[in-house]
């Protein structure tokens, strides 16, 4: 009985420890310039942004286009927030992909804009493209164009000779 009651007392010690760390651990010392430094727990809280800015779509494809001959595509921009939208920047992964908008248009609640954005299909095979939009000082947003680029016939197809004689 006497090594019953000896293991629930340590086995109590230990589990008090613990339980104390654990605690500790969700601590920090917290120090200012004007106060002794004290003892706070640590609070995180999620950093909640009003969306303002919705895309009528985030990815476009392209689907095959052919090389050399460059394409685009206008993604639609509504200001779905309480303020004025400011789109401070439009910026796209690489030189290859152009991106264009109205930098003088502020659109008011309710109001759409257009981003245009121009991918020059030069190099052969898939491609996917990432844009950055920034808004409203620091929101970020971003959108994706893909495809597939093939190549083109250097010469035009051989005449067919043979046709002739299926008309007679």
């Amino acid at each position: 009985m006497k090594s019953i009651r000896c293991m629930k007392t340590i086995f109590s010690f230990l589990v008090t420890n613990i339980l104390a760390l654990s605690v500790t651990a969700q601590t920090a010392v917290v120090t200012t310039n004007s106060t002794p430094p004290t003892k706070e727990k640590i609070i995180q809280s999620p950093v909640v942004t009003a969306e303002s800015l919705l895309l009528k779509e985030n990815e476009f494809d392209f689907g095959k286009i052919p090389q050399g001959k460059p394409v685009t595509h206008i993604f639609e921009v509504t200001n779905i927030g309480k303020d004025s939208l400011h789109i401070a920047n439009v910026q796209a992964s690489c030189g290859c992909t152009t991106p264009e908008w109205d930098r003088n248009k502020i659109p008011a609640p309710g109001e759409k804009t257009n981003i245009t954005v121009g991918y020059n299909a030069a190099s052969e095979g898939p491609f996917t493209k990432s844009i950055t939009i920034t808004y409203n000082g620091t929101q970020t947003k971003q959108i994706t164009i893909k495809g597939e680029v093939w190549k083109t016939p250097v010469t035009s197809a051989p005449e067919n000779k043979e046709l002739g004689n299926l008309k007679d």
